[in-house]
């Protein structure tokens, strides 16, 4: 069996946090969601540092393509309807 990894990068920008405590919090509870409910690998890949922007990484094996796309989509839309913070890019790869 063939399987692909497929991976995504999505940058929120989070306006009204002001300390990275208040940004743990949003991200604790975003990314446990996601986890939960996707069975993925999901952590903070970068701008750890800077209050207002979270960069979340989420991957996850899958055996099709399609199978991949819509997973990741999916877990998009999650993202956007679950956090007040704007989605400013999302990049993705599949391996």
């Amino acid at each position: 069996m063939n399987f692909r990894v497929e991976a995504m990068e999505i940058k929120l920008y989070a306006p009204w946090v002001h300390s990275l405590k208040e940004k743990r919090m949003v991200l604790k509870s975003l990314l446990g969601k996601i986890r939960s409910r996707y069975h993925v690998s999901a952590a903070e890949t970068g701008e750890q540092d800077v209050h207002q922007t979270i960069v979340l990484g989420i991957a996850s094996i899958v055996a099709h393509s399609a199978q991949a796309d819509s997973m990741m989509d999916d877990i998009l839309a999650f993202v956007e309807s679950n956090t007040e913070a704007e989605i400013i890019s999302v990049e993705r790869e599949l391996r």
